[in-house]
């Protein structure tokens, strides 16, 4: 059953397709890729599949461009089902999620970590910054990336970021699918559709700008 579990691409504001293809193909989940732009909570743009499908989303890095698009995200009724750095299990798979974006500010693969972590960041800041600005909590921050390689196990990752196979991917994707376990990696961000495999035999699925794919990788719907 392929289209039990669903995968959105960058819906930037406009959701009629996950919509739509809930109410077609009746799956167990639904998994948003990230970047939402939202200007009203979640919900209110999920209200009429909300108790037929189970909806699960990880944020991407234009969920943090305002304090507004990054409340109607966070602090909505489906804020629970944020899977950023976290596993479900759906249908007996597990599928683990990884939200944000590189920046080099921060950590960027194939070098050197600026940070310890998050603490070690605040610490140094001049002005007794009390928490991270919102154009630094968009960034994967490398402790949470080990981290997540080292406790989690699971059959599918979903990313905003892309791995390797794609031209502005990265092979830390690729090391944290293989870390996890995964078969399977689903990601957004570079609004195309296509499918491959890397090296080590995990099928990669990018899903287009408002685009929906299932498990078999197929593009179900487009925009």
């Amino acid at each position: 059953m392929p289209n039990k579990i669903l995968f959105c691409g960058d819906p930037h504001g406009c959701f009629a397709n996950i919509i739509s293809a809930v109410h077609k193909y009746r799956p167990e989940a639904v998994i948003l890729l990230g970047d939402f732009n939202l200007e009203v909570p979640l919900e209110n743009y999920l209200r009429t599949i909300i108790g037929m499908t189970q909806i699960y989303w990880i944020p991407g890095n234009h969920d943090f461009d305002s304090t507004a698009e990054h409340e109607n995200l966070f602090h909505s009724a489906l804020s629970y089902n944020n899977l950023h750095l976290k596993v479900v299990e759906v249908g007996g798979l597990r599928i683990a999620g990884l939200g944000g974006i590189f920046m080099g500010r921060i950590w960027m693969p194939g070098e050197i970590p600026k940070w310890v972590d998050k603490k070690h960041w605040l610490k140094h800041q001049p002005n007794s910054v009390a928490k991270i600005p919102l154009h630094l909590d968009a960034a994967i921050w490398h402790h949470e990336f080990e981290s997540m390689k080292k406790q989690i196990r699971a059959d599918i990752l979903v990313t905003h970021e892309a791995p390797s196979c794609h031209r502005h991917g990265f092979e830390a994707i690729d090391e944290l699918g293989k870390a996890i376990g995964a078969k399977q990696i689903f990601h957004g961000h570079h609004h195309v559709y296509y499918s491959d495999k890397l090296s080590g035999g995990i099928e990669v699925t990018g899903v287009a700008i408002g685009g929906v794919t299932n498990l078999a990788g197929e593009q179900l719907m487009k925009r």
